[in-house]
């Protein structure tokens, strides 16, 4: 008889199987085993990967953790310390098993005062300290420890031991709680991701919201005034603009007829900055510009008055309003105007066929206590052209690098006064000259505004009596 058990013969055991049997019925057992524990750990692999996958609750998900990381290696303990975005240990979010034997650990760990410094994470030596407290609660039980990490950045602390201490984590062990603890950090991203876009999404909506309140803010439409067409157009760098054109008439009260044929204010803002918080102001100087309007007062006045009601608010914001005023009479087809630092409007002449600049001596709204401003005047002639913009327009960064100009303004100007005889047409040209300018792929830097106010080719022109007495 052979002595090597792998040598079969024919002698039975005991138990009725031949002797020759008895190791390799021991293997099938051994692998049996083994396959049951690969399957087990396999499954619960697979629940945390499609819990990642549909989790819609980061509490619930992390409360998971400790308790797969156990029974994935066949030990009671589990700890679990997840970080905040900004590094300092998520307290409330801490898990351990089993829950009624670590009060004391966990009490160590809330009470532990570095954890809760920003930045704590991404310090080594802090979390040296904190395995160093945790190792010290557990004394000398078998403790695997490992980081979640995800993105390149630390978000938490995963820790599994057992109190026996004859226990060892084998290379395989660390292998798969390495791979929950990926899991787990992978969780916490998304988590703060999510959190991220929610965020931009709300803040998207107030903008949204904001840009349709001064959407309405602005005309939607010209008005009808007697002897002139109106064209207008706001292209905001932003959201929200801080560029602002309106039409008011000084006397609201006449309707139909009289009030086409009524005294109309025409002014173009510009409020340093961009965004939300030039909208706010520019939406807070329309309500005074319009209360102001009503007291009839001539274009110096105007300015003078809203720059003092203006100033208290525009100096806590370190911000400065440009504003051109300008009122026009259809009757005597006078224009008067007074300049708060804005870019003077463009007049093109159809009788001289030149453009001429609009301005007038005037400080920045917001400047200055006791800023004056002047008024002047011009007569408009039938088929004149007069074009309001802001500094949006000529600062307009080109695709070779160059900026848009007042220079290149006026040539353009002057080209489709010449060209078109309908205010929207000359408006469109110029905003469409401007886009080519650009380019396709580029966008604005600032808000860019026009109006074009253009003198009927058949107006009317008032008999004037020139005989002495």
């Amino acid at each position: 008889m052979s002595n090597n058990p792998l040598i079969p013969n024919r002698n039975e055991s005991s138990q009725g199987f031949p002797e020759h049997e008895l190791p390799f019925e021991s293997v099938r057992e051994l692998l049996d085993s083994l396959s049951t524990e690969q399957s087990r750990n396999q499954e619960l692999i697979s629940s945390i990967g499609f819990s990642l996958r549909s989790f819609t609750n980061l509490d619930l998900f992390l409360e998971l953790i400790p308790v797969i990381a156990s029974r994935l290696v066949g030990v009671k303990g589990a700890l679990l310390i997840p970080f905040h975005s900004d590094g300092r240990i998520s307290r409330e979010q801490l898990q351990i098993l089993p829950q009624d034997n670590f009060d004391v650990l966990i009490r160590k760990i809330l009470d532990f005062q570095q954890a809760q410094s920003v930045a704590f994470a991404n310090e080594g030596n802090h979390i040296k300290a904190l395995d160093k407290l945790i190792h010290s609660h557990i004394g000398q039980s078998a403790i695997f420890s490992t980081s979640l990490v995800a993105r390149g950045k630390q978000r938490g602390r995963l820790y599994v031991f057992d109190l026996n201490r004859s226990f060892s984590f084998s290379n395989v062990h660390r292998r798969q709680l390495q791979f929950i603890a990926d899991l787990a950090g992978v969780a916490i991203e998304n988590h703060l991701l999510l959190q991220q876009t929610r965020s931009h999404e709300s803040v998207d909506r107030q903008l949204s919201i904001g840009a349709e309140i001064q959407s309405q803010l602005l005309p939607d439409h010209c008005p009808v005034i007697e002897g002139i067409e109106l064209a207008a157009c706001c292209r905001p760098a932003f959201q929200v603009a801080g560029d602002y054109y309106d039409f008011m008439p000084t006397r609201p009260e006449l309707m139909g007829k009289s009030r086409e044929r009524g005294r109309w204010a025409l002014v173009v803002g510009d409020v340093m900055g961009k965004g939300v918080p030039a909208g706010l102001l520019m939406t807070m100087l329309r309500g005074m510009l319009r209360a102001e309007v009503l007291s009839g007062l001539p274009p110096d006045r105007i300015l003078h008055d809203l720059n003092q009601l203006a100033l208290d608010d525009l100096t806590q914001s370190h911000r400065f309003v440009t504003l051109f005023y300008s009122d026009y009479e259809p009757k005597s087809r006078r224009l008067r105007f007074a300049n708060a630092a804005h870019n003077p409007p463009l007049l093109w002449s159809a009788k001289e066929k030149e453009i001429t600049r609009l301005d007038a001596l005037g400080l920045l709204i917001g400047l200055q206590q006791e800023a004056e401003y002047v008024c002047g005047e011009v007569t408009l002639d039938a088929g004149d052209v007069l074009l309001y913009y802001t500094d949006g327009v000529t600062e307009a960064l080109g695709i070779s690098g160059e900026r848009f100009n007042e220079k290149r303004l006026i040539s353009l100007l002057n080209e489709s006064a010449r060209k078109f005889t309908k205010a929207k047409d000359i408006l469109d040209n110029l905003f469409k000259r401007l886009d080519s300018f650009v380019g396709d792929n580029h966008h604005l830097e600032d808000d860019a505004s026009m109006v074009v106010l253009k003198v009927d080719e058949a107006v009317k022109f008032p008999h004037v009596n020139n005989s002495t007495a």
